[in-house]
């Protein structure tokens, strides 16, 4: 998988993740530094591997650090009521 770069997953091996398996991972850790210059390119990497149900499910329900600020994109990006992964 060279998708993605890969100090976003620093803490595994690589070479070993599944693209159905470890989408839990995959898909938060894919947006983790997105910013609004690169949202674009980053979730249209994603879309390419993943439908919108399932990176909205994946991301409302991850442990990982996303920034609420990436959440209200996806949120606006796929017309949906805004969610947050951290209380405002």
């Amino acid at each position: 998988m060279k998708i993605f770069p890969k100090h976003l997953f620093w803490d595994m091996d690589y070479s070993k993740l599944s693209l159905k398996r470890d989408k839990d991972i995959i898909i938060p850790r894919a947006l983790y530094a997105t910013t609004k210059d690169t949202f674009q390119e980053d979730i249209a990497k994603l879309e390419r591997l993943y439908s919108k149900q399932e990176i909205l499910t994946c991301l409302r329900n991850t442990k990982e650090r996303i920034s609420n600020k990436t959440c209200v994109m996806i949120a606006e990006a796929y017309n949906v009521e805004p969610f947050y992964r951290y209380a405002i």
